[in-house]
């Protein structure tokens, strides 16, 4: 007998309308999912910007399976079990050098807001208590709790929760549609974008502020690879002035751009590193804050027996987490998916840009196997283009995502040449036949 589905209030989802018409998902395996209806869709997003290394993934499964037969919970406040101890030395090999300690969370959301009090304990600990605001940026998403929203900057998910936190600004989005439309990886306008953090720091005075956060390349705002040289600029910013850069690669992380983090990609470390989504294969809810080591050391002063963060949650480094992150590590470096991933970025990126010209097709964007196709917007409502676009794929054979007038593209990267073809093809093929008289061709 099929569920009801009234119980269940679908997160970041018009209820009302998804019940007029339910889309159910059944099944998955490797680079497709089964829905109840019979079809086969590729995955062309990778679950939710998570599942990199393809549904059910056999490492993965076979990890969880014999995880559970031996422990399957255990608490890590004042006792601990080996796999967590085990992941995090193993996470500090896969980050960037000099990031050799991990906090354990179960979410991007969670790792954000961790990230944030970690960074405002920080100064506390080393007696600069003064420094408590915290800069995010327009257009930027950092997941649900009110840290994370407070630091975003999409305005729908703001104006609904009333006041979020005190002392919070935000930088520019660098966002550039006339001078950069078009561009393929970093673009080439936009490094002045950063230098409106001096005046930021200016304006509040920069001895009160805590830390910046960006996401190296902005996801769910659309796919926005930073400008060349943004963001060796803000780390240049922040270090004159003593403030920590946090870095949000809970999308970029785990080889989504070809690279172990963006952190890597783009030759800049920053203090804070938060991380979830590809880190477990999107199997089971994992998240981690991985840190510079004076980011750890500073709080390891004092009383031995004192607590040095009053942090945590229930599942920090669940056993089955663990055992899942660690196989999907062994995917992404012996079975050589990150690899793989780099080597087919250019193809990836030739494919997408191929459909440059198309009505209505105002832009299109691209870091490794991330991209962003923008779409001109209709008159009846934001979205409402790329809502059209991303449900005629889905009847073809393909799943995509619209954020805001953006397909978003995110797909596993196990993913191959002749997938990244029909992809296109599906889109190709949906924006032609939703489009309408008024749509310009680029």
């Amino acid at each position: 007998m099929a569920p009801s589905l009234d119980a269940f209030w679908m997160p970041f989802t018009p209820n009302r309308k998804f019940k007029q018409s339910p889309r159910l998902i059944v099944g998955g395996e490797g680079l497709h999912y089964d829905l109840a209806d019979g079809r086969r869709v590729l995955d062309a997003i990778a679950g939710l910007w998570c599942v990199n290394a393809g549904h059910r993934n056999p490492r993965i499964s076979a990890a969880m399976k014999a995880q559970i037969d031996v422990l399957d919970y255990a608490s890590n406040f004042q006792i601990g079990h080996p796999a967590a101890f085990e992941l995090a030395q193993r996470l500090a090999r896969f980050a960037p050098e000099g990031m050799n300690h991990v906090f354990f969370t179960n979410s991007g959301s969670e790792s954000v807001d961790t990230a944030l009090k970690i960074a405002l304990a920080y100064h506390r600990a080393r007696g600069d208590a003064g420094r408590y605001r915290l800069i995010g940026r327009e257009r930027a998403y950092h997941g649900v709790g009110f840290g994370g929203i407070s630091v975003g900057g999409i305005g729908r998910q703001r104006s609904t929760f009333g006041p979020l936190l005190n002392g919070v600004d935000h930088l520019p989005h660098t966002h550039d549609l006339v001078r950069n439309a078009f561009s393929r990886g970093e673009p080439e306008h936009g490094i002045d974008k950063a230098d409106a953090l001096e005046a930021l720091l200016a304006l509040h005075d920069a001895s009160t502020v805590a830390a910046v956060i960006v996401e190296p390349v902005a996801g769910s705002t659309g796919v926005l690879p930073p400008p060349r040289g943004y963001l060796k600029r803000l780390r240049e910013i922040c270090d004159r002035h003593g403030v920590l850069l946090i870095f949000d690669e809970v999308i970029t992380g785990f080889g989504r751009l070809g690279a172990n983090f963006a952190a890597d990609l783009f030759g800049v470390t920053p203090d804070i590193i938060t991380a979830a989504k590809g880190l477990t294969n999107g199997a089971v809810p994992m998240g981690a804050v991985l840190m510079r080591d004076a980011i750890h050391d500073a709080f390891m002063q004092g009383s031995v027996g004192a607590i040095e963060l009053s942090h945590g949650y229930t599942y920090s480094g669940h056993p089955l987490a663990c055992a899942a992150a660690m196989a999907t590590l062994d995917a992404y470096t012996e079975d050589g998916l990150i690899a793989q991933a780099a080597a087919l970025s250019p193809f990836f990126e030739d494919a997408i840009h191929g459909l440059r010209g198309l009505p209505g097709v105002i832009d299109i964007r691209n870091t490794g196997l991330l991209g962003g196709i923008e779409l001109q917007a209709w008159a009846d409502g934001p979205g409402t283009h790329a809502q059209a676009v991303a449900q005629q794929c889905v009847e073809l054979g393909v799943l995509v995502r619209s954020v805001g007038d953006t397909i978003a593209l995110s797909p596993p990267l196990t993913i191959g040449r002749e997938h990244i073809e029909q992809i296109v093809d599906a889109l190709r093929t949906a924006i032609a036949q939703t489009a309408r008289p008024t749509d310009k061709e680029a």
